[in-house]
């Protein structure tokens, strides 16, 4: 026999803590269950000095293991699989499943993934072990981002893990839907231009040349923008060519090794939310995903400093992100957030202003909902916009390079033809 401690959950939410005797692991889930009580944490108490020699062993060994798996390959899990995952594993949860069971089912009926299903099962292995879904889910930081996890243990020590999941599921939807719009409405442009690049590189490297050594045949002068054309084209082939690709290689592997700098970073960061209207883009996208973020934190129960942290993490943007931890700084009493953001001047008056009426009324989680719908709505008429003036501006641009690249075939070609005529 062995004495467990245990960390559970009455049925009405209670917290309940203790210890109780068993044989193993297993009949001590086992026995917690036929009370009634739905475990959070189960570890195995040390009675004796031997006792704690042994667990030390096995915590050491424990930890060696883990060192040596996450080494190697570690399986993962996409994140239209995260969504599914967690979607399923709240409805079996709500409909009455153990958590032990709902992951059971889950791994046997498998994923559409391997790497789900073997995650799946990992998960189903810890908590069968004792461990709770937030330190199982843990192992997996690939998987399971810190907002994952944190949102997990809340609704654990809530005794909603169901309803947890649930809003999990609903954030990282609204998450994913704003990252489709967004490559939605930069696909058509990006086909155009590309399509176009192609176009006029093919053109210069493989036609004017052509052209280019009939006119040296015939010996006429040319006129200036035939000559400028035919250059272009010279420097883009041969020897000239691999030095200037050469070059452009070296400047892209400069810039982004640059910008992976500390401060090649925050330049860039800075200067996207400057720019005329990808600016506006880019600082929507973010001040919606810090709305939705930190929203779901605190209707879930996570501590405010807390989660400005998680929200700090999330945040893709380096100038907004130091605002968060500038701010939570300031926060002194973790009672008020809109202020220390005020503070600031990176935040818009209309955000901070919203934020303190949530907080003066209670319902900090509402005003953070209504924030997101609002600056949600801004992202898409930012993005049609752009996408309005952006199309034109393609096509203007690659309507003058192509012209201009006919316009001085064609007067070539009339000058020779009046010379022959001549």
């Amino acid at each position: 026999m062995a004495t467990f401690r245990y960390t559970a959950r009455a049925r009405d939410g209670r917290k309940v803590e203790g210890t109780l005797d068993a044989g193993d692991r297993r009949l001590a889930l086992a026995e917690l269950g036929r009370l009634g009580y739905v475990p959070v944490r189960v570890e195995e108490a040390a009675a004796s000095l031997p006792g704690v020699a042994v667990g030390l062993a096995t915590a050491t060994g424990s930890a060696i293991f883990r060192r040596r798996r996450g080494r190697a390959a570690r399986p993962r899990m996409t994140m239209r699989s995260v969504l599914q995952f967690t979607r399923e594993l709240s409805d079996l949860l709500a409909s009455g499943m153990t958590l032990g069971e709902a992951l059971h089912a889950m791994s046997r009926r498998g994923a559409p993934d391997a790497g789900a299903t073997a995650v799946i099962t990992a998960l189903r292995d810890q908590i069968v072990q004792g461990r709770s879904l937030s330190d199982a889910l843990s192992e997996h930081p690939e998987t399971f981002p810190p907002l994952y996890i944190s949102m997990v243990r809340a609704g654990e020590a809530a005794g909603r893990l169901s309803a947890a999941l649930e809003r999990l599921a609903r954030h990282f939807e609204r998450a994913q839907e704003t990252r489709e719009r967004i490559l939605m409405a930069l696909t058509y442009p990006g086909i155009v231009l590309g399509v176009g690049t192609l176009t006029v590189i093919f053109i210069m490297v493989f036609v004017i040349p052509r052209f280019a050594s009939m006119f040296a045949e015939l010996g006429s002068t040319l006129p200036l923008p035939t000559r400028i054309l035919i250059g272009i084209s010279r420097s883009l082939t041969g020897a000239r060519g691999l030095v200037l690709g050469g070059v452009v290689a070296a400047g892209v592997i400069a810039v982004r090794r640059a910008l992976r700098t500390e401060a090649g970073r925050e330049w860039w960061h800075r200067a996207e939310l400057r720019l005329p209207v990808i600016g506006r883009v880019v600082s929507a996208a973010a001040y919606t995903q810090f709305a939705q973020t930190l929203g779901s934190l605190l209707a879930n129960g996570v501590p405010v400093l807390q989660a400005l942290a998680i929200v700090e993490k999330t945040i893709g943007n380096r100038v907004i992100a130091r605002e968060i931890a500038e701010a939570r700084e300031r926060v002194t009493d973790g009672s008020s957030i809109s202020g220390p953001l005020a503070a600031g001047r990176v935040f818009p008056p209309l955000l901070t202003d919203m934020l303190a009426v949530g907080e003066r009324t209670g319902d900090m989680p509402g005003a953070l909902s209504h924030i997101a719908r609002r600056y949600e709505d801004e992202l898409d008429r930012t993005l049609k916009l752009f996408i309005t003036v952006l199309e034109p501006l393609l096509i203007v641009l690659i309507a003058t390079v192509v012209g201009f690249v006919a316009i001085s075939m064609l007067s070539a070609v009339f000058d020779l033809t009046s010379g022959l005529r001549a």
